[in-house]
Formats: structure tokens, C-alpha cells, sequence
């Protein structure tokens, strides 16, 4: 039976993995998956950011005894998955990223944080609010907080870059839904050029949001590549 970890996205977790993660074990996959420190309700560390969830998902591997488990990534999932490989060549095996942003510059930074402002949110998108509320705890104001700092770091010094890229030996398929309005199609498949071995697949009808993707489709694409 093959082994697939499946990441969340930033201010996701778990949970949200959940209807991908039944229709894959229906598939005959052992399936696991965690939530990065800050998210879901699980305690934040003293560090936080790209390289912090790459040592997690490291110690998940190594204390789960998984050998070279394919990674299904959404969004900042696919950042952490790939910066991972880039530094241990042989920790895992397949990958494979949705809507995950590649390109940051400080402007990109600027704008993507204007939309983590938890005053705003409770003002403006109350029900978003209280579902993050619901997702993360008492402290989901502190974690817009901090991956809003995370996004302006990034726009500093964004690490995958191509030198990373070139010493990512796993394959890759990179998706991107049609409609995702934070994910540009230019800078997938600059990272597609990048790679030893990866190619691109489109969702069609969908955005950036995971909920927003048709799950049987997304699970054969992934089922169709790990096996």
C-alpha cells in the first residue's frame, strides 16, 4: 500500500484535508496528515514560517518510519514540500502542489497581508471570522498575524528561487484551478521549468480555495501520477 501525506494551506489545517483524505484511502492509499504549529489548535512554536513547517513535516516522516511517502500539498503546503526536497534529496518521494504561490515580491506581500487584518475580517466577513475562530482557537487572531509577517519575509527573501529548484530530484506535477485569482499560471510554469522532472495540470471550474475543487477529480489526477 502506498503512503501520501497531505499538507494544508496557510490559516488551513487538517481537517480541511478530510474529503480528500477519504476518497484516497478508498483508493487503497494509507493517508496521513497534520497541522502545522499555529494552525488547527496546535500550539505555536518559537519559530514560525516556511522553514519551521519544513522541519515538522521532516519529523512527521521520520517518526511515522514513512520511506519516501508521496506529498499532495495545497498552496503554502507545496512551498514547504518543495523547500523540504530541496534539502533532503531522499526523504520523499512524488510530489504534488495545488495553487501554491511561488512568486513573492515585497508588493505581492503587500497586498496579500491587506487581507489579514482580523478587525477587518470580524467587521467586513464575520462568518469568516468565526470559522477561523472555530478552526484555530482563541489564538487565530495571532495567527493572521504572524503569517501575515511570514508573507512580508517571504517578500524579502522568497526561497524557492531557481538555485533551490535545481536541486529538487523528486517529480512534480504542479496544479493550478483555472480561476485561481492568487496563483498566476507564468510563475508555475517557471517553476516547472525550473524542475529535473515536473509537469502542470489545470482544475477547471475551480479557485483558489480547496472547497471550492472538485475532490474525485483532484484524487484520480493524484492517484494518476503517485502510481
Amino acid at each position: 500500500m502506498k503512503h501520501i501525506i497531505l499538507l494544508h494551506g496557510a490559516l488551513g489545517a487538517q481537517d480541511q484535508l478530510e474529503p480528500l483524505k477519504e476518497v484516497l484511502s478508498q483508493l487503497n492509499y494509507k493517508v496521513y496528515s497534520f497541522s502545522f504549529s499555529g494552525h488547527g489548535k496546535v500550539p505555536f512554536q518559537n519559530e514560525f514560517g516556511i522553514i519551521q513547517f519544513a522541519n515538522e513535516l521532516e519529523k512527521f516522516i521520520l517518526e511515522n518510519k514513512l520511506k519516501r511517502p508521496a506529498i499532495f500539498a495545497y498552496s503554502m503546503g507545496g512551498y514547504v514540500a518543495l523547500y523540504l526536497a530541496a534539502q533532503k534529496n531522499d526523504l520523499i518521494g512524488n510530489i504534488v502542489t495545488l495553487g501554491t504561490k511561488f512568486n513573492w515580491t515585497k508588493e505581492i506581500a503587500e497586498k496579500e497581508i491587506k487581507q489579514l487584518d482580523p478587525k477587518v475580517i470580524q467587521e467586513k466577513v464575520p462568518k469568516f471570522a468565526e470559522a477561523l475562530k472555530q478552526r484555530h482557537g482563541d489564538n487565530w487572531e495571532l495567527l493572521l498575524h504572524r503569517t501575515a509577517n511570514m508573507m512580508v519575509e517571504l517578500g524579502k527573501q522568497n526561497l524557492i528561487n531557481s538555485e533551490l529548484l535545481s536541486h529538487i530530484n523528486n517529480k512534480v506535477l504542479l496544479g493550478l484551478a483555472d480561476s485561481d485569482l492568487m496563483v498566476t499560471v507564468e510563475e508555475t510554469q517557471f517553476v516547472a521549468q525550473c524542475l529535473t522532472c515536473a509537469t502542470r495540470f489545470t482544475l477547471l471550474n475551480a479557485k483558489h480555495p480547496l472547497e471550492t475543487v472538485n475532490i474525485t477529480i483532484l484524487s484520480q489526477t493524484i492517484s494518476d501520477f503517485i502510481s
